[in-house]
């Protein structure tokens, strides 16, 4: 049995304590304290890391590591991400500058994605349509980047499990 480290990441209320519950086998470690940024209507916010367990069929065991979303706590994401299998950045649609939002982690991020793959995972499309993924992939072509983008309800364990499903695709193509 191998073990693995995906980091997810993402903006503040982008869904990444959720969708680490929605596939945790064991009750996820959040460490969430009262969010006192009026900016954002969320009444808890996490300032370490969310963390959960998923088991794959062939018996390896993927770690998720949620990070903080915060900005002001990006001197978290490069810890977290030390020895990370890959990358899951989450975008909100309902935000007012999702792409915006993207190129904070994009930065944030930029000297793991230089070999760690990413997918990005663009919530609340239901209600908030744009951008639209076509979107997201054109902006990220931009900077450079050619990853997976997919709409994703982080509520829903399939849905999140895509994502790793892709993560792990992309690993899978890098080895042949």
């Amino acid at each position: 049995m191998k073990e693995h480290k995906i980091i997810i990441t993402g903006t503040m209320g982008a869904g990444k304590t959720t969708a680490i519950a929605a596939v945790s086998e064991v009750p996820p470690i959040v460490t969430d304290v009262t969010n006192n940024d009026r900016s954002v209507d969320k009444e808890l916010t996490t300032v370490g890391f969310d963390y959960g367990v998923l088991t794959l069929d062939n018996g390896d065991r993927i770690r998720l590591f949620g990070t903080p979303g915060q900005e002001r706590f990006r001197f978290v994401w490069s810890v977290i991400a030390k020895r990370a299998l890959g990358l899951i950045i989450l975008l909100d649609n309902s935000r007012p500058q999702p792409l915006a939002d993207l190129s904070v982690y994009l930065d944030g991020f930029g000297d793991e994605l230089k070999t760690m793959p990413c997918v990005v995972g663009v919530g609340r499309t239901e209600t908030h349509p744009l951008p639209g993924v076509e979107d997201v992939a054109a902006a990220l072509e931009l900077r450079g980047y050619l990853f997976p983008v997919l709409p994703v309800d982080v509520r829903q364990r399939g849905d999140v499990v895509l994502l790793i499903d892709v993560l792990l695709s992309q690993l899978e193509a890098d080895m042949l």
